[in-house]
């Protein structure tokens, strides 16, 4: 009413707000929360439209990051507006059906996934030599929490753990909640990159999982860390 009487010419801003009994500073936040609605749903949808498979709280942690603060409810309300909410999608497979195994090496205090054996079999042998990698770039490690795959009980991994002094720590059979961190990363793994994507080589396959890796260790907010990705926290402890 107020903004009719005002563009009619009848009354000023002033004396409107007086004769309705309204707040002027209600009246011009009303007319520019539009705006600036308008703004945010950009920019939502520019990073859902990036990031399809993320939740409408990374999606406010992604924005957080690049200074646009919105509370829960707000950012909740323009991703149901945009109609943003997360599809159950098919796996996709390599080219030619055959399985990709894929071993993540994560920090479980920084989350920091360190690293990503990818192959189509993985052998003892090959962890062994892997880990070696991370190790002369990151340190070793106490001990390693793992479960009890081939690859860890192999004879490869008892002589490196004895060799290098570190602790395997197998968790108990048929118990994956005992490595609950890696279980729930494996799990946003498949569903924010393997599935994402019909690989047609396996150096396709690891290029695309290297970048996945990078923008989560990068990038990807954190609900555990405050909605920050890891290295923020990584680097405040080295």
């Amino acid at each position: 009413m107020v903004r009719h009487l005002v563009e009619q010419g009848w009354l000023s801003e002033r004396k409107a707000c007086r004769v309705i009994g309204v707040s002027r500073t209600g009246i011009r936040h009303e007319s520019l929360k539009p705006a600036k609605d308008q703004l945010l749903k950009e920019a939502l949808l520019q990073k859902a439209t990036q990031y399809p498979r993320y939740g409408y709280l990374m999606l406010q942690g992604l924005l957080k990051q690049e200074g646009l603060f919105i509370n829960r409810k707000r950012t909740y309300r323009l991703y149901t507006a945009c109609s943003l909410q997360v599809r159950t999608k098919k796996r996709k497979k390599l080219a030619g059906g055959r399985r990709l195994r894929v071993l993540s090496v994560v920090d479980d205090f920084t989350r920091e996934c360190i690293g990503q054996l990818t192959d189509l079999s993985i052998s003892g042998q090959w962890v062994a030599q892997f880990l070696n990698q991370l190790i002369a770039s990151r340190g070793k490690p106490r001990s390693i929490t793992c479960d009890n795959g081939t690859e860890f009980t192999s004879k490869a991994m008892f002589f490196w753990s004895k060799d290098h002094r570190v602790r395997l720590q197998f968790i108990q059979p048929v118990k994956p909640t005992q490595n609950a961190f890696v279980e729930s990363l494996n799990g946003k793994f498949r569903d924010r990159c393997v599935n994402q994507y019909g690989f047609r080589s396996l150096d396709e396959a690891k290029q695309v999982i290297d970048e996945w890796r990078m923008d989560y260790n990068e990038i990807r907010p954190h609900s555990s860390l405050g909605y920050q990705p890891p290295n923020v926290l990584t680097r405040a402890v080295t």
